[in-house]
Formats: structure tokens, C-alpha cells, sequence
């Protein structure tokens, strides 16, 4: 067995030191915080211009079909037979004007003022009916089973997964954020600091090959513990003495690296975030959702004394999957989001830098088009949602689907087929925050198989 040497010269086991390890985290959330900073580490210096793609996850399935109605007489009634005691009554609907003009005119839920505000400013852009795919499929492929689809649809956790992931059809394949972080990272030049920052907890999306997502706290960032008190010193001791001595040993070695990058990422930002002057914006009170993006606004503001010019951000809202209650649930949800978004834009736009942050609204599937009688089941297309002073907004890009329940596109039980893939979408997201077309297929291994691979809500 391997040994390592403590404090008197004790001979400390493989499991002592693990355990000490364990002690001297705490928090896997701390160490896991860290991610891989030491491998960010890049020779050439930062250059171009700052932006950040924050992309904000509707856990548990959006039923986006109440997001964007269409308000003319016959989709409208269509939507209503569909819906039944879901629908929302047409005068309660806020009214949309499209720039682009399909035959149709759309309203948006009305908790979504926020929203819809922004969209009447050119701010916000809807995509519609995003999915999971593979490869574009039509009802009639996919009923003959002709067209390779992603595993397992309509299941939460594979879906999520491959919503995150570059590729839907590949279970290995690594998160679109920690793709685009990946190709972008020697921009950051020598910062330590991850690329990567997720404020709602461990997700997939934000894992890279070379970059690994550092955890922040709505409160900030998320101290070492346990190092505290006299027990704490004396454990910091002989960490300290470890860390000394790491040569030695390959496993010390790396723990003594990610204690001590730890340690002076907390210093690091705390140290930028305290020195900041305070945002006047104010967020709403009592929401995680405003809590999250608020703390994002705020690393966004110390960017340039952590010296970072591109960054992705992870924020999460849960409570989306509304098999029941929906009619009283989805009110509340969308009137948190909205103003939380509405909010966390007004931030931008007091930093000045609007036109350099995105903000993605995304989700694992759509909804049921068709009501269980309480809410909706498992869907497969739904619809995205891009905000920031660089999209193309006040629009609505792709094909909305027809609201008719068994129509062409329905795969059966009311779940939509999507006319647009979540690869589409980020690749385009991706293009914008300086992913080379060239390298756009790289990143995305299944853009090719799609006619479009720029759907035009960035500018």
C-alpha cells in the first residue's frame, strides 16, 4: 500500500487520507466547485469583446403551448378543442405583433407581462416547437420508425440529459455549454477561473472535455468548511503540511492543488463581489429564480476584474411538470419567471451591457398539447426563448405547429413533433458567442443533419 506522511511523522493511510480529504471539502460542493480551474489556465492573453450566454432551465417539461397562443378565430378555437379546461379564455391573452407574418395573430400568457414587454421592445425572441432530435423526422417517418430518434423520449431523465448534451443519440456525449467553453477558453487568457459558473448546482449542460463548472451560492461563492475553530486549525495544519509535501504523492498532489485553488477562487471573487458598488435594479423578492439571476448579474459586473471575456451561466427553475394543478401552478411559475427575466435584463441594461449577455429559456420537452384533465403529460416540441440586446427579437422563428390534436404534427397523445432541434438552436446561440462556423459542426457531431444550422434570432 501506498502511504503518505502526516503531521510527527504518523503514517497516514490511503483511506486516513481520503478521510481527511472528505473532512477538509466538507462540502463536495466546495471542491466541486472548483471543477478543473488548474486546466484553464491559457497562454494568450484575453482579446475581443466581453459576453456571456446565461441559459435558464425550466425543469420538469414547460408547457409552452399556454406561453404563445394564437388569438384569430379558427387556430384559436383548434387551441381551445385541444385544450379544453386548460386553455386560456382569448381576452385574457396579451396581444403579440410578430415582425414576421405566418396568418396567424399570437397572444402571450398573461402572467408573462415582463416578457411580453420585452418582446414589444425587440428584446425577446421566441423559437417554436423545439425538440430533441436526431435528424428532422415527419409524423409519417416517425410512425414507420424510418428516422433514428433519440432514446427513451418523454422520459425526464433522459430527456433533460440529451437537452443538455451536444448530441441527443449520444450517451457520452459532453454538455453544449462546456462545448462552447471549451472552444472559447483561450480567450480568458490566464485566468483560473472556470468559464463555467452554475448557480442552480451540478448540471451536465456546463461539463466541457477541458472545462468544468465552478458553483456559486446565490450568496456568492461557496467557502471551504470545516476549517474553523480549533479542530479546524489544526486539520488546516496538516493540510497545510500535506500540501507541502504533495510530490510525493500524485493523489496528495492533486488534492493539495484543488484545496489551495479553492481557497484562492473564494478569496478571488468574494473580493470582487464585496468591492463592487451594489445594483439598483431591484429583483424580486422571495424568488430563487431572481436570487440565481441576480447573482449572475453581479459576476457579470466584476467580469473585468476576474478577467474573463466569455462566460456561461447556469440557472434553474424547477416545478414544471404539471400533471396536475396546472391551471393554478402555471400562473405562478410564468409570473416568477417573467419578472425575474425582466428584471435581470434591466440589470444589463444599467451595466451597459445588454448587447453582450444572452439569456436562453430552454427545457427538456414541451407538453401535451392535450389535457389529462388536471394539467398535461410528457411532451416532446415546446417553445425556446432568447433575451438580451444582441437577438433579434419581437419575432418568432421557426414553424409553429398545428394546434389540432391528432393532425400532422401530433406523434399520438398530443405530443407535438418538433420542426426544430435543440442543436439548431444552441449552434446558433454557440455562433453568436464566437464558436467559429467552422467549428460549429465539431461541436454539434448532428448539425449536419439539419438544412439550417443559423435559425436568425441572433443578431
Amino acid at each position: 500500500m501506498n502511504h503518505q506522511y502526516g503531521p510527527k511523522g504518523r503514517d497516514v493511510s490511503r483511506r486516513d487520507f481520503l478521510r481527511m480529504a472528505t473532512r477538509g471539502a466538507a462540502m463536495g460542493a466546495s471542491i466541486g466547485a472548483l471543477g478543473s480551474a488548474s486546466l484553464l489556465r491559457a497562454a494568450s492573453s484575453a482579446s475581443g469583446s466581453y459576453k456571456a450566454l446565461v441559459v435558464m432551465y425550466l425543469a420538469g417539461g414547460n408547457d409552452s403551448f399556454n406561453m404563445v397562443v394564437p388569438t384569430n378565430a379558427g387556430p384559436y378555437a383548434d387551441y381551445e378543442e385541444s385544450r379544453q379546461n386548460l386553455a386560456i379564455p382569448q381576452g385574457d391573452l396579451l396581444p403579440i405583433v410578430p415582425a414576421t407574418f405566418d396568418g396567424n395573430s399570437y397572444g402571450m400568457h398573461p402572467s408573462l407581462t415582463g416578457m411580453k414587454s420585452l418582446f414589444d421592445r425587440g428584446k425577446l425572441a421566441i423559437t417554436a416547437n423545439v425538440g430533441n432530435l436526431v435528424r428532422p423526422v415527419t409524423k409519417s417517418q416517425y410512425a414507420a420508425g424510418s428516422v433514428p430518434l433519440p432514446p427513451r423520449l418523454f422520459s425526464h431523465n433522459d430527456q433533460q440529459s440529451q437537452s443538455m448534451k451536444v448530441a441527443a443519440d449520444r450517451n457520452n456525449a459532453i454538455g453544449w455549454g462546456g462545448a462552447i467553453a471549451d472552444q472559447l477558453v483561450s480567450m480568458n487568457g490566464g485566468s483560473t477561473l472556470s468559464p463555467s459558473i452554475t448557480v442552480a448546482g451540478s448540471t451536465p449542460l456546463l461539463t466541457g472535455v477541458t472545462t468544468q463548472a465552478y458553483h456559486l451560492g446565490t450568496s456568492g461563492s461557496v467557502a471551504l468548511s470545516g476549517l474553523g475553530g480549533n479542530t479546524g486549525a489544526a486539520l488546516s495544519g496538516t493540510l497545510d503540511i500535506l500540501r507541502a509535501q504533495a510530490q510525493s504523492n500524485p493523489l496528495a498532489q492533486q488534492f493539495a492543488a484543488t484545496r489551495g485553488e479553492a481557497i484562492e477562487l473564494d478569496s478571488l471573487i468574494s473580493s470582487a463581489l464585496d468591492g463592487a458598488a451594489p445594483l439598483t435594479t431591484i429583483f424580486p423578492e422571495g424568488s430563487n429564480t431572481a436570487a440565481q439571476l441576480s447573482m449572475v448579474a453581479r459576476m457579470i459586473a466584476v467580469q473585468g476584474s476576474l478577467g474573463l471575456e466569455r462566460q456561461v451561466f447556469f440557472v434553474r427553475k424547477g416545478g414544471f411538470d404539471t400533471h396536475s394543478d396546472q391551471l393554478a401552478a402555471q400562473p405562478v411559475l410564468y409570473g416568477d419567471v417573467s419578472a425575474s427575466i425582466a428584471a435581470f435584463y434591466q440589470a444589463m441594461e444599467e451595466l451597459g451591457c445588454e448587447n453582450n449577455v444572452t439569456l436562453a429559456v430552454v427545457s427538456e420537452f414541451g407538453r401535451t398539447l392535450s389535457s389529462n384533465g388536471q394539467g398535461t403529460d410528457h411532451g416532446w416540441g415546446g417553445h425556446f426563448v432568447t433575451v438580451g440586446g444582441a437577438v433579434a427579437g419581437g419575432d418568432i422563428y421557426g414553424a409553429m405547429p398545428s394546434f389540432v390534436l391528432r393532425g400532422d404534427d401530433d406523434s399520438g397523445s398530443g405530443r407535438m413533433i418538433p420542426t426544430t432541434g435543440t442543436d439548431q438552436f444552441s449552434a446558433t446561440l454557440a455562433r453568436w458567442f464566437g464558436v467559429p462556423d467552422g467549428q460549429l459542426s465539431t461541436v454539434f457531431p448532428n448539425l449536419g443533419n439539419f438544412g439550417t444550422t443559423h435559425l436568425g434570432f441572433m443578431g
